[in-house]
């Protein structure tokens, strides 16, 4: 399978652990070009030791030169600001763009849920760190019984949230209940985010409520293990952290759901992730970074192999 050539915009510290993903782990992605404004920038560094074209001209720069008519897809890692207005340019330039912040320009994106589902889009958005770990468990159960809601939690180590994550936090929230909603497949979605300071800091935790229209716990939890097993595939160090816990809500002790005036029975759905990092650039507790540039990678190779089977 011939490899299609590829930019990344944000030499920071995602960018530069799916540069060296790319390099040493794909057979159909070739590392072309890592953009970035910071001239001291040790991803721009990196990826010139390694020997791909680096340029702190940010997009401008990249489109300058000559590499850049060679490119097929370009990921974005930079802050869902920043992509609104690269967005609108690589669109005009015919490249592919898979957007790692939380824009959401495009559909987004989960690829053990939906990415086969979007073919010939052009802007794909990977959600959040805290929507690729959970918004597949949520389609699992959501696959077996309606889900009237879904809420998660994610909880990372503080020293791995960098000043994007810090800035996309409002984002974050909104983008990941909205795919929670869409993706996930819930009536009803919620996001909260935790950056927990502790010293040595801890590995990336999910935490993800549904309440289920069903009574047959056995579906639920059989539908969760394939799916965990489906995002191993991709994101080694993704599982369960304990085994899925339900909670059957009655008639006579409902519960009220936010925005809906009439209570809600059914069966609570309990389920507790931790996902540890392959530590090819980033430290291993920091697994919301490494399932994101994870699920980038996963999702390109199989937009490629879509692209040439369809050739």
């Amino acid at each position: 399978m011939a490899k299609i050539k590829v930019a990344i915009i944000g030499s920071g510290n995602i960018g530069t652990d799916l540069m060296i993903k790319i390099m040493r782990q794909s057979s159909v992605l070739e590392m072309a070009a890592m953009v970035g404004v910071d001239p001291q920038s040790e991803g721009l560094a990196r990826a010139r030791r390694l020997g791909v074209f680096a340029t702190d001209e940010g997009l401008e720069g990249l489109r300058r030169a000559p590499i850049y008519g060679e490119i097929g897809l370009v990921f974005d890692a930079t802050s869902a600001r920043a992509h609104m207005h690269h967005a609108k340019i690589l669109d005009a330039d015919n490249k592919i763009a898979i957007d790692l912040t939380p824009a959401a320009i495009g559909p987004y994106v989960v690829p053990a849920v939906n990415l086969d589902l979007h073919p010939g889009a052009r802007n794909l958005n990977m959600v959040t760190c805290g929507g690729q770990a959970t918004i597949p468990i949520v389609a699992a159960v959501a696959a077996v019984a309606p889900v009237r809601y879904g809420e998660i939690v994610a909880s990372i180590a503080s020293k791995s949230a960098g000043p994007g994550t810090r800035a996309n936090i409002d984002e974050f929230t909104e983008t990941t209940a909205r795919a929670i909603e869409r993706v996930g497949g819930a009536a009803l979605g919620k996001a909260l985010i935790i950056l927990n300071p502790a010293e040595p800091p801890v590995m990336m935790r999910d935490t993800v409520y549904c309440l289920a229209d069903t009574d047959d716990d056995a579906a639920v939890r059989a539908s969760i293990e394939r799916m965990v097993a489906t995002v191993q595939s991709y994101v080694p160090g993704y599982r369960l952290k304990q085994d899925v816990q339900f909670e059957r809500i009655r008639h006579n002790d409902p519960v009220r759901l936010p925005g809906q005036e009439s209570p809600s029975t059914g069966l609570k759905v309990s389920v507790f992730l931790e996902v540890e990092g392959a530590a090819h650039y980033l430290p291993a507790y920091a697994g919301n970074l490494d399932i994101m540039t994870s699920a980038a990678r996963a999702a390109a190779e199989r937009i490629v192999s879509l692209d040439q089977g369809r050739a």
